[in-house]
């Protein structure tokens, strides 16, 4: 079971960058960057009050909490969409900061019983569930910083290890055969539903990219007219590109920089590209000669051992997620250069499989077999079999704590604010 400890620690990680992701003035806390994402100062006080419904209310919306029921409704993802957010009459951010605060000294005291309980797994399970929902809205913050217009405002960013040259464009073999996707509770209590049951899959052969794609190589996909050549493209792709009018990827500018933060920079050959949707994913691996890959396979090269035949808890082995194996936790605000982190190669030499880019499947979201729903039964099963594309790796942005080569990410093939990218594979 997940200790005390570490939960206090986790919940106070992901509250420091929550806080330092709002720590702007009213106005700019009130601002929509654009009708895709809702204004900082919602994102705020949903945490909270999705903190007080899992651990203070026993995910029961009909308890009385903190807020009256009428504010409380504002932040129903379900109820209010991004685009209509900025309208509502929310909390200030003051009062946002506030409730968050009272919420997270109840939290604490509810955790402070935790050992005492009879049912310490399913209360860990909860306030890591919790844990996983702010470090996934810190990440969404991350997207509408990056959306926004103007000077920079967030602070320095950290560096980045060097890459290594003759990475790029290269290939691992995945031989055939069956192996454990997916997880159990008893492995990772923290695990969401959809990563869930463990079961026994067997797969062809394929080769898988070392890394992911980088800009210089999408550059010559769009010096190689990729965006005005049809034949690349999937018939909903090419729709997509002509109403969309798509040419590069989000935040490329035609002189050859890019604007990310409010900062206008050269673009990073050596860089992963983000940044792009499925449907780009897609006609870019067409036009090198390859496929995207399916979830099952991606996980597969990224978790599976061969030779011991079990899984890694991590593409490198069991060790904890640190500077050294991975770019996680978004205080680079960039992807690494491709092979900067050799030293988290899973079991078969494929490299940044946890951390810089979300890396583009060809599935659909759909559960494993005898899925069970947990206790917030939102979480995934209303997005099964809709019109989703999973996502698997993280970002840069995503935090260590909550990552796993099981976790499961999904948006819809036409978006592209999120930090996202593409890794080849190819069958034998």
């Amino acid at each position: 079971m997940t200790g005390r400890d570490t939960l206090a620690r986790d919940l106070q990680r992901a509250r420091q960058r929550t806080l330092s992701l709002t720590d702007f003035d009213d106005a700019e806390l009130h601002r929509q960057y654009s009708p895709l994402m809702s204004p900082l100062v919602w994102d705020l006080a949903h945490i909270g009050q999705q903190e007080e419904l899992w651990l203070l209310r026993d995910g029961d919306p009909h308890r009385p909490g903190m807020l009256p029921a009428n504010i409380e409704g504002l932040y129903d993802a379900f109820v209010h969409t991004r685009a209509s957010r900025v309208d509502l009459p929310l909390l200030t951010p003051a009062q946002s900061r506030a409730y968050c605060s009272s919420v997270r000294a109840a939290a604490l005291d509810v955790l402070d019983t935790l050992p005492e309980r009879d049912d310490d797994a399913e209360v860990a399970f909860r306030f890591g569930l919790v844990i996983s929902h702010e470090n996934q809205h810190d990440e969404t913050m991350l997207q509408a910083l990056n959306l926004r217009a103007g000077a920079p405002i967030l602070g320095q960013r950290t560096s980045l290890p060097a890459g290594r040259p003759g990475v790029a464009g290269t290939s691992v073999l995945v031989p055939g055969g069956p192996f454990v996707l997916g997880v159990d509770a008893g492995t990772e209590p923290l695990s969401l539903d959809n990563e869930r049951p463990a079961h026994v899959v067997d797969i062809p052969s394929f080769r898988i990219g070392r890394v992911p794609v980088t800009n210089g190589e999408w550059r010559q996909f769009v010096d190689d007219g990729g965006y005005t050549r049809q034949q690349w493209w999937s018939e909903r792709g090419w729709e997509h590109l002509v109403q969309a009018g798509l040419s590069a990827p989000q935040f490329w500018n035609p002189d050859g920089t890019r604007t990310r933060f409010g900062h206008v920079e050269e673009i990073p050959t050596d860089e992963p590209v983000q940044h792009i949707t499925f449907f780009e994913a897609e006609a870019y691996a067409a036009w090198a000669g390859a496929r995207l890959p399916t979830e099952v396979e991606w996980e597969k090269a990224c978790a599976w051992d061969p030779a011991a035949g079990t899984r890694r808890r991590y593409p490198w082995g069991a060790d904890e997620p640190n500077p050294r194996l991975a770019n996680l936790g978004g205080e680079a605000l960039r992807p690494a250069p491709v092979g900067a982190y050799p030293a988290g190669a899973s079991a078969y030499g494929a490299e940044q499989m946890l951390g810089d880019v979300w890396e583009w499947t060809t599935s659909p979201l759909r559960p494993w077999p005898e899925f069970s729903p947990m206790i917030y039964q939102r979480y995934s099963e209303p997005f099964f079999d809709g019109d989703y594309r999973v996502l698997r790796g993280g970002s840069w942005a995503v935090a260590g704590d909550i990552l796993r080569p099981s976790f499961r990410n999904w948006d819809h093939p036409i978006r592209r604010q999120i930090f996202s990218g593409l890794r080849l594979a190819w069958d034998i």
